[in-house]
């Protein structure tokens, strides 16, 4: 009888993943893992501006694209990792996870060799040629571009690892190290203003950060999976499920950083370093607001993959529910970045930056709303084990993205790149939206009703921007929150959501009454 009881248990799904309460909580570690770092970013980024200067900044920003590109080189490993150790425990089959990350971990290692190999053999052609970098600049450029290159198999086994974590919702442990390495990547180049201005000495502080995260997520998932302290062989059975996915992600990881990080190259070549810098910075801030999107998604993409083995309709239930609380988190924030772009600048920066970056700023703000929302239809894509089909659509995306950029950029420079972007992101999220509901029927987003709201909130934010009289832009913003509020809870949230915020707030309120008590 204990034999049969034992396999038994192995063969249960593992509910607790995909639990609501767990992910709610989840989601919260991730805003946090994700939020610390931005806000030490809104301090930092003024600071390297002005201790690197504008073109040493934009360098850095562009150092920092290349090796994140090319850490394309674990092909996807790392995303199908997270998604088969997430069927793997949904559909209760625990004991097959050794061999099985093993297989990938070791895998992705090797690759990681070869990144770090193809990106120092190509440093050289990149600083003089490829980034048009200033002569003065290319030497330390150089450097730095090798001590990234030798931090790509951390970069790429670190992911692997992550997602092995984040399989088994563990994002409190996750967070532990992403907070410190977020910290660090801004306070340690500031850190080392004061002894050097060379992009080297910033270079080795963030390589340094990352060797200990990478350190640091081995330990945890020893910690968290007991079993994979012992070494097991690649094997080919595991080796098929893993290209199969990463093949596909590879594609997606190839094409989608090409269009995000393109319009950069091109403002450079095409207008100059510093305009770089004047179109990169608004977009490094209000891209930080996707720390929404991918809080909700870093949780939601292994519980959809857990879900969708054994119970559709709870995957199609977290599907929406993930649209809606991103909505509800992310429009009032996207609503005041839009309405005091101009403001914030100057207050942030300086009065000339705020007037070449504040048009640039809102476009991309509603850039961000829209491709927030898309990361919700993506994910689900892809924990359906269609990959194929997101990689498919970045590839009819990309020609047709490149020439808008081309004329646009050419036309109106940084302005053109951010509307460039803004028509692409919108494009991308309908497409997304329409192929989840293809293979998901039980979902039903892209609705004319839908449709109706989306556009009503956009000629909203678009109006926002154009109040040129602050104390008008203030009654407004108070106005349009105030009405937001009362919309989410008169429409918007269900009665079970409504009673669920209204215990928790009770619960904090009895919280705090017992600690001025005590």
């Amino acid at each position: 009888m204990k034999p049969v009881m034992k396999h038994d248990a192995k063969k249960l799904p593992d509910v607790t993943v995909t639990r609501t309460g767990l992910l709610a909580r989840n989601v919260i570690w991730n805003l946090l893992g994700t939020g610390a770092p931005v806000l030490v970013a809104i301090v930092a980024i003024p600071i390297l501006i002005e201790g690197l200067g504008e073109a040493r900044f934009g360098v850095l920003t562009l150092a920092w694209m290349v090796v994140g590109y090319f850490s394309l080189f674990d092909l996807g490993l790392g995303r199908a990792l997270t998604k088969l150790v997430a069927e793997k425990l949904g559909d209760g089959k625990k004991e097959e996870l050794p061999t099985l990350v093993w297989t990938a971990m070791l895998l992705m290692a090797a690759l990681g060799v070869l990144g770090s190999i193809a990106v120092a053999l190509l440093s050289p052609w990149l600083v003089a040629e490829a980034l048009k970098i200033p002569t003065e600049l290319q030497h330390e450029t150089l450097i730095s571009f090798y001590l990234l290159a030798g931090s790509i198999p951390v970069v790429i086994s670190t992911s692997g690892l992550r997602g092995i974590l984040e399989a088994h919702q563990r994002f409190g442990l996750i967070n532990a190290v992403r907070i410190p390495l977020g910290v660090l990547t801004f306070l340690g180049p500031i850190a080392v203003l004061p002894f050097s201005h060379s992009l080297v000495s910033v270079i080795a502080t963030l390589v340094i950060a990352r060797l200990l995260s990478g350190c640091a997520y081995v330990a945890l998932c020893l910690y968290v999976e007991p079993t994979l302290r012992y070494p097991h062989s690649i094997q080919s059975a595991m080796l098929k499920p893993l290209l199969n996915f990463g093949g596909w992600m590879t594609v997606t990881n190839i094409v989608g950083p090409l269009m995000v990080y393109l319009d950069r190259f091109l403002i450079g070549s095409v207008v100059s370093i510093t305009a770089v810098t004047y179109y990169v910075t608004p977009y490094e801030i209000v891209s930080k607001l996707s720390i929404f999107s991918g809080a909700f998604m870093g949780v939601m993409f292994p519980a959809f993959s857990a879900a969708v083995v054994n119970d559709r309709g709870h995957a199609a239930f977290l599907f929406h529910r993930t649209i809606k609380f991103i909505f509800l988190a992310l429009f009032p924030i996207i609503l005041v970045f839009i309405t005091l772009a101009h403001e914030g600048l100057t207050l942030w920066i300086n009065p000339q930056f705020a007037d070449n970056s504040t048009l640039v700023l809102r476009l991309l703000a509603i850039g961000v709303f829209l491709n927030s929302f898309a990361q919700v239809p993506f994910g689900l894509i892809q924990s359906l084990g269609r990959p194929d089909l997101t990689a498919k659509l970045h590839l009819i995306e990309l020609p047709f993205y490149l020439l808008l950029l081309w004329w646009l950029v050419g036309s109106y420079g940084i302005t053109g790149a951010a509307i460039a972007w803004v028509v692409r992101v919108g494009l991308d999220a309908l497409f997304l939206f329409f192929m989840a509901e293809r293979l998901l029927p039980l979902i039903s987003v892209v609705t004319p009703q839908s449709l109706v709201i989306s556009i009503i909130l956009l000629f909203i934010l678009i109006m926002s921007g154009l109040i040129s009289n602050f104390t008008i832009k203030l009654i407004f913003l108070l106005m349009a929150q105030l009405l937001f509020v009362a919309a989410a809870w008169l429409v918007i949230l269900t009665k079970e959501e409504k009673k669920a915020t209204l215990n928790y707030l009770k619960s904090l309120f009895t919280k705090k009454k017992r600690s001025k008590l005590q």
